[in-house]
């Protein structure tokens, strides 16, 4: 298929050979093709709305007062309630910001994306985006969602785009549409308890440059491992050993390749201030083989999406 790309930008390689002290050094990432450092833990804010606004606005202002830069925020989330919450918690601090939103399935054609995009940033309150990905894949044409990421590209609304729950198989058909070096991120579920993108989506991402950011690092509701279990035994056996809490180890697995960025969401600044301490963990190659073999990575199969 013909790229419809205007401008191909260089695609930026991990290195294979990057040792985890060097890797994880500066407690940054590089975001894909943007070429941005952005912190290895940033923010989530899938469902804020159900709680106490105040508490929320006062933890994402605690996460970016302790560097945790990168706000994730979406359309969906709250109905645009979120993106609300989120302005309020950036208010004058925009440009300390790595500031990134959704477009839904239902609004991604050429032009819904577009004004897609201009509610979002209306909410926001800014000018800009950092990175504006595409929730998930519906019936809408890829090739329509991507011909907007770009115009908006192009006219300063967005600073990159990417997609969000994307198997190989689709991020080979954006990368068709696109041209290579266009897909800034895809952003997906990933925890210890689910490693389904390690076998096919975290490889491709590595080889193509696209940062993989992933989304409930501590599982879904009730899915963090129990401290009687064989995970939760094994992650506070690691634990234990650097003086670390066990969210902390899940964070430092989650984040332990070049390409990898975790997003947790919390509505309390004490939660906040435990996800910082997790950028200065390196687990060594012992460590990171007792969470894997507590949390087998299974056969390949269906990429979840939480």
């Amino acid at each position: 298929m013909r790229s419809i790309a205007t401008h191909v930008a260089p695609t930026p390689r991990y290195p294979r050979a990057m040792s985890a002290t060097n890797a994880r050094s500066a407690h940054t990432r590089i975001f894909g093709r943007t070429h941005l450092a952005v912190p290895t833990i940033g923010q989530g804010t899938w469902q804020m709305d159900k709680d106490d606004r105040a508490s929320c606005v006062a933890a994402l202002r605690a996460g970016l007062d302790l560097g945790l830069t990168h706000v994730d925020t979406a359309e969906i989330y709250g109905n645009g309630r979120v993106e609300e919450l989120v302005a309020d918690a950036i208010d004058g601090r925009r440009d300390e910001v790595f500031l990134v939103s959704k477009v839904k399935p239902t609004n991604a054609g050429r032009f819904g994306t577009m004004e897609a995009c201009e509610r979002s940033l209306k909410r926001l309150r800014t000018d800009r985006l950092d990175c504006y990905l595409l929730h998930w894949r519906e019936s809408v044409p890829l090739t329509e969602t991507i011909e907007a990421f770009e115009a908006l590209e192009k006219s300063g609304k967005i600073r990159s785009w990417g997609v969000s729950n994307f198997d190989v198989v689709d991020l080979e058909e954006a990368q068709n549409i696109a041209g290579p070096g266009r897909i800034a991120c895809n952003q997906v579920y990933y925890h210890p308890g689910d490693r389904s993108i390690e076998h096919a989506v975290l490889p491709w991402c590595e080889r193509n440059g696209v940062a993989l950011v992933g989304f409930s690092p501590f599982a879904s509701t009730g899915g963090f491992p129990k401290p009687e279990s064989v995970g939760g035994k094994a992650l506070a056996a690691v634990a234990a050993r650097y003086g670390a809490s066990a969210r902390q180890v899940v964070l430092a697995f989650v984040s332990r390749k070049p390409c990898l960025l975790a997003i947790p969401k919390t509505s309390r600044a004490e939660h906040v201030r435990d996800n910082v301490g997790a950028m200065s963990l390196l687990l060594d190659a012992d460590d990171l083989a007792a969470i894997e073999r507590a949390f087998p990575l299974g056969a390949p199969g269906a990429l979840p999406t939480g």
